[in-house]
């Protein structure tokens, strides 16, 4: 059986994937023969197929990168074999985003194919002038420096850098399609990107399974299959909310459920569910029955292997016919009012204290980290004290606080109202930058993981080994230093706001995406090198830490203050041009923004310089306490040697 599925198990998910591909396409009319500008039928299925590759060699690929971070041991021959799998997976990849760009190219063309002069500058304007067509060109590029490398490179933590890259490669897909131009365009985005990502880990892991059967030792597909496992539950939560969000978008009201694109969503929904019963069976008795026997001689797995297969064939088939089938909501821009053809979505109403609380806008990106973060962090304190182990509850309530706060901020009312008013802009970040790292860093989130999380002795790498490895590598050491650490959080202010990171932040969400990571990776690493109670590489003494902390205060009081003095507007096509009938005019409010730097501000950074001054003051205390203790055993011997040494001073003629 286990030569078997490795022979018959992808023909099987390329076959049914097919099939459910065309049926699909037959039942949304995605291949259909438009009345006005036909392509041809080349064209029409050609491209759905290609995308059915892309979307199949682009999950072997980073899934297989993914088992191999998480679950594969360097030092065996599972560890080599299953990068040439990702080597020839996205080689694949490849040709088949080689073609998806070239039929994508001809869809829009609507010429025949002519291989004269004209025909090639046409097409090498496409690839890099038009945004379409730049996508591709990086979706084609991407996969193959990653075929490159994966046949080049063996080093494991490079390994994880070449899997980030890989996942890279999957962004102009979310930014493509139904995605690009919707309305909800930020929460489309996210949630197409976090669906194709996490089922890709899902889809490509299984696929590295069969493919290397033959290499993992007998006592190694028990270990392997329970990471998998638990990458698959995790992709498995990712995947229905992501989906969940981006049909909403699709679909509307329930009534639409029953038009070509909904009974298309109703089918990807069942073969989900499936799948996810697959993983609990797994989970429950095919693991640990391989795990006991220590042996992949089990018919009984194999057949199920089989059968996973063939339904995640048949979700990938769907998903491609999907992408091609008009949605019941139009997804064109309604471009009647100024900020309507800026952000892609209506105004919101006019700004008062209360709509704070009760205006919302959902980022499904972000509502996941926060749950995920708050799930293992309680799941941690949990284990803690069912070993009997102690966790100050301070700590826990100061990190839950700080993932509270981060939520609103990334799904309240500061996110709908933040691209449209500069002040609210600025109020995030103070927020994301200072607030919110003050409160996180106490929690001790990292001590917590190494605490809890179970040591791997198998060679692999487990998030306990990942986490250890970055806090000492030479990027900690140098980060851990207090002044680099203040240059990167305050320089990076006058960085990000001048420079074109500003615009990129503020009209495109994976800017605003990067935006929201960096102020808060900066905040968090400012405020541990001070403050934190996690291990670091190096601890500034107190002096140092106090100075530092007063000249980011000042450095931070000169920026808000630019910004409250100035009177060239910062990003005048953008903020000036929302033509919003309520607030105070562009200017003003920059210069409101101005003042909430100052202030907002200045406030964590006082609490940090109090903090900091009683942790010093117990740091003495604590060493007064041992040297006493220390006199009392030893019978002060230190004093009397120095009242000895000064006795033999004064003898001296």
């Amino acid at each position: 059986m286990p030569r078997l599925v490795k022979i018959a198990g992808p023909a099987v998910l390329l076959t049914v994937g097919f099939i459910s591909l065309l049926v699909g396409l037959a039942l949304g009319g995605g291949a259909a023969a438009s009345p006005l500008a036909d392509p041809g039928a080349v064209v029409r299925y050609g491209l759905p197929t290609a995308q059915l590759l892309f979307n199949i060699s682009a999950a072997a690929t980073i899934g297989t990168l993914a088992m191999v971070c998480f679950a594969l041991d360097d030092s065996r021959k599972e560890y080599a074999a299953a990068l040439d799998f990702a080597a020839g997976a996205a080689a694949v990849w490849t040709v088949a985003s080689l073609f998806t760009g070239f039929l994508t190219f001809l869809s829009v063309y609507l010429q025949p194919v002519t291989f004269d002069d004209r025909f090639g500058q046409i097409l090498g304007s496409y690839l890099t002038t038009v945004p379409l067509g730049q996508a591709s060109l990086v979706s084609t590029v991407i996969p193959a420096v990653v075929t490159v490398l994966c046949f080049a490179v063996r080093n494991h933590t490079a390994m994880f850098f070449i899997t980030v890259l890989a996942v890279a490669g999957l962004i102009p897909l979310a930014l493509q399609g139904h995605a690009a131009g919707s309305a909800g365009h930020d929460m489309a985005v996210s949630s197409l990107g976090l669906h194709v990502v996490f089922a890709a880990i899902w889809l490509g892991g299984l696929a590295m399974i069969v493919a290397l059967k033959r290499e993992l030792e007998p006592d190694r597909l028990g270990p392997v299959l329970s990471r998998f496992s638990t990458l698959a539950l995790f992709s498995f939560v990712v995947v229905a909310a992501s989906g969940i969000a981006n049909a909403q978008l699709r679909i509307g009201t329930l009534n639409n459920l029953l038009t070509p694109y909904g009974l298309l969503v109703i089918l990807k929904v069942v073969a989900i569910c499936g799948l996810g019963l697959f993983g609990a069976i797994q989970r429950k008795y095919l693991i640990a029955k391989i795990s006991s026997s220590g042996t992949t001689r089990s018919g009984h797995f194999w057949w199920f292997v089989f059968a996973e297969l063939a339904v995640m064939g048949f979700a990938s088939g769907i998903a491609a016919a999907l992408a091609r089938t008009r949605t019941p909501i139009p997804q064109e821009l309604v471009t009647t009012t100024p900020a309507y053809i800026l952000t892609g979505e209506p105004l919101p109403p006019e700004l008062t204290p209360i709509r704070f609380i009760t205006e919302w806008k959902f980022d499904i990106l972000w509502m996941l980290i926060v749950a995920f973060a708050a799930f293992f962090y309680l799941a941690g304190v949990r284990r803690l004290h069912k070993r009997g182990d102690r966790w100050s509850w301070l700590k826990t309530t100061s990190f839950m606080t700080g993932l509270a706060v981060l939520f609103y901020v990334t799904n309240g009312g500061v996110n709908a109202y933040e691209k449209y008013l500069f002040s609210v802009h600025m109020l995030a970040h103070m927020t994301l930058g200072m607030i919110i790292p003050v409160l996180l860093a106490p929690g001790a989130p990292i001590t917590l993981a190494v605490r809890t999380i179970k040591k791997r002795t198998d060679g692999s790498r487990g998030i306990r080994e990942w986490i250890l490895l970055a806090v000492h590598s030479g990027v900690a050491k140098v980060m851990s230093r207090p002044v680099v650490a203040a240059i990167f959080f305050a320089g990076s202010l006058w960085v990000f706001y001048y420079s074109p990171l500003f615009r990129w932040a503020t009209q495109d969400h994976i800017g605003h995406t990067f935006m929201i990571f960096h102020f808060l990776l900066s905040g968090y690493l400012f405020v541990q090198t001070l403050v934190g109670t996690d291990p670091l590489p190096y601890r500034a003494p107190y002096p140092m830490r106090l100075v530092i902390l007063l000249a980011t205060l000042a450095f931070h009081a000169f920026f808000g203050v630019t910004l409250m003095t100035g009177t060239g507007l910062l990003l005048a096509d953008w903020y000036g041009a929302m033509g919003r009938p309520w607030g105070a005019d562009a200017i003003t409010d920059q210069q409101t923004g101005g003042g909430i730097a100052w202030s907002i501000g200045e406030i964590p950074t006082l609490a940090l310089a109090i903090f900091v001054l009683i942790m010093w003051a117990r740091s003495d205390s604590k060493l007064a306490r041992r040297l006493d203790r220390k006199a009392a055993r030893d019978g002060d011997s230190e004093l009397e040697e120095y009242n000895s040494m000064l006795a033999k001073l004064q003898n001296r003629p």
